[in-house]
Parts: C-alpha cells; structure tokens; sequence
C-alpha cells in the first residue's frame, strides 16, 4: 500500500475522537439552533467510514459500505434491508436512477487491505435485487470508482423536445483518475484517462452534457498534493483548473451545487504540522469558473468530509468530529451533531421539505423546511 493508501485509509480513525475547539482565525462559530436537529437511523453496526447513500425517490434509497454490503429502503430511512454482501469488493459510490436502475461503484484493488474484487462498475435493474458487473467499456481500464453522477439531460430529437440520462463515474482515491461517461442511462459507456489534468477523482458533478467539474488533487503522494478542481466544456475533451489550492497535504473530497452558479466543495487536509490547524471550503459563485477560499474552522482534528446545501445559504459540512452547518453561506458556521466522518450528504426532496441524509461512521436524518431556519 502506498503512502497516501495509508493515510487517507487509516488517518480519520485516529483523529475522530478529538474534540472541535474554537481558535482563533477561524470563521465565527455560534451555538446550535434549537430546532436543528439530525436523528439517527437505526442501520448495521459499521467499524469505519460508510461512503454513500442516494435515492430514487422521497422513500426509496440505497447505502453501501466498504464490506461489500448494500442496503434499501422503502420507507424514508425508517428501516434498512441488506441487499448484497459481496465479500472483497468495497463500495464506495452509488447513484439510483430511478426505482430500478442503480449503479453502485467500487473502490479496486491495490489501496485499501482485503478488497479483491478489479471490477470497478455495477448495475442493477430490478431495484437492486440482483447486480452485474458493467462491461463493454470503451476505452482504457478503469481502477475504481469513487463518484457517481447522475444527470438527467433535456434534448431536442427531432423536432421534439426530449430527455436522456447522463452518467458519470469517476476515481479514485491515491490514483488513478479515469472518468466513465454514458450518455444513454448506462447502456453504453467509454472511459476517458484524465491522468494528465488530476492525480485523482474525489467527486464528480455535470451541469449539462458537455459543461462538468471534477473534483482531484495535483500529486498522489499526499505530502505535495494540493487540492484541485477541473473544468470541462466540451464533455470532457479538455480541461481547465480553476482552482488549486495553494498548500500542500491537501485535496479536495466532495461537491454541493444547489443551484447553477453557486457551489462548494470540501478541502481535505493531511498536515501533521499541527499548527496548520485552518481548515476552508471553496466556494464558486459563477457556476464553477472561479472559487474562493471561506474558513470553516482553525481546528487541526477536522478533516472534512461530505457537504450538501439545500440552497445558495444553508447546507452542512461533515467532518471527522462532527458536523457544521451554515445559514450564510459559509459567512458563520455552527457546530452541529450529525455524526462522525459524514462522507456524503444527500439531499431528497420531500414534497416542500428536504429530507437531508448524511452517512458516514452511521446515518442521520434532517428535514430541512424552506420557511425554517436550520
């Protein structure tokens, strides 16, 4: 296992237990809201870090973790069901279509102990009863996968105004960086190698067909790395770095775009120089062609992990601590118990709420009303 293997895998497991502190230089932090409030689901007892959750609708979702489990709902989260146990595969992305088609994403050999599975892509299309390896992939081979975006596209065929399903599947963590892209829901898929623009694919987020971001970092070694995001216009043929960050022992892990210009992704850091304790999101407020750098916390235990916003102001952080959530965009923050190591944060809608979920160490649930202040 390489040096980073070892970091990214093993280091939040040895940090979570600290305590948040505030220090100075970090972003103004006040007190929870009363009526902010996560609720944990009652899910399978987890040892680490649980990386995705995604759902096809207000009631039906997906969970998957790294011991080759995947688990549905059909009821809001209220109760869970394993649905696979795949010994030797780590699942680390998932991504629901609809309530029948869902791709499920994993991690590959070579990085993490105990996983043996190469395969890095599954479909299933019966809800997730049954899954299958993708194959007919053109292109180069792919290590794992680490994201899964799913984005459905309006197009004009023939005079009729239609619509169409476009994924993509990028990764992965230490490296290599290969993007899988499918413009007809996962029937048909080519591999791009983008090993030339990002030493690794974190996350993943299309606004069109052509006009995406891809969330990396410049080194695989973590002790150079700095945090990056790419652009694409013209579906991936070139890109662009519109943001690098400008310490090393970073990359960035997660994106949130609640609406087309505004967004923010999460900046890990790895430093073991404890005084490098500032720890900051980036921000874009121009759909992604410019970021900006805003101060979460000076606290050298956070490492951050997953991130959701439910519009340009309100949305949450999770981080190896625990969890932060903002109603200024990122002006002020507050600490907020929504569990530890939270790598992604969906967002559901629910008639005129939100139901947000964030699934890391466990599940919690929060549902956001437009008219309340989280």
């Amino acid at each position: 296992m390489t040096r980073v293997a070892v970091v990214l895998a093993l280091g939040w497991l040895t940090l979570y237990s600290a305590a948040p502190t505030r220090d100075a230089g970090a972003a103004a932090i006040v007190p929870v809201l009363p009526d902010t409030v996560w609720t944990k689901l009652s899910t399978v007892a987890y040892a680490g870090k649980q990386d995705d959750i995604s759902f096809s609708s207000s009631t039906r979702g997906w969970y998957v973790n790294g011991s080759g489990r995947i688990y549905r709902t059909t009821n809001a989260g209220e109760t869970w069901t394993e649905q696979v146990h795949k010994p030797g595969t780590f699942f680390r992305a998932i991504g629901a279509v609809n309530d029948s088609l869902i791709f499920a994403g994993n991690i590959g050999t070579d990085y993490f102990p105990g996983v043996t599975d190469t395969l890095p892509l599954y479909r299933s299309r019966d809800g997730g009863a049954t899954w299958q390896p993708v194959t007919g992939i053109t292109g180069p081979s792919v290590k794992g996968i680490c994201a899964i975006d799913v984005l459905q596209s309006q197009f004009v065929n023939a005079g009729t105004l239609s619509r169409r399903t476009v994924i993509h599947a990028g990764g992965r963590v230490g490296g290599p960086a290969y993007l899988l892209r499918s413009l007809d829901g996962g029937e048909s898929w080519t591999s791009l190698d983008l090993s030339a623009h990002t030493a690794m694919i974190l996350d993943v987020k299309f606004f069109s067909e052509s006009e995406g971001l891809i969330m990396g970092a410049t080194s695989t070694d973590v002790a150079t790395s700095r945090a990056l995001i790419i652009r694409t216009t013209d579906g991936g043929r070139s890109w662009q770095r519109v943001y690098e960050g400008p310490r090393p022992f970073e990359l960035t892990w997660k994106g949130s775009f609640p609406s087309r210009l505004v967004g923010y992704v999460t900046v890990q850091n790895y430093n073991p120089d404890t005084s490098q304790a500032q720890r900051v999101v980036a921000k874009t407020t121009d759909g992604g062609k410019t970021w900006q750098e805003i101060p979460l916390v000076r606290n050298h235990a956070v490492r951050e992990f997953g991130v959701g916003f439910v519009d340009d102001r309100t949305g949450w952080v999770g981080a190896i601590t625990g969890g932060y959530e903002t109603s200024d965009g990122g002006a002020t923050w507050r600490a907020v118990p929504m569990g530890r190591a939270v790598n992604k944060i969906r967002l559901v809608p629910n008639g005129k709420a939100v139901d947000a979920y964030a699934i890391g160490v466990d599940l919690f649930k929060f549902t956001w009303m437009p008219s309340s202040t989280p």
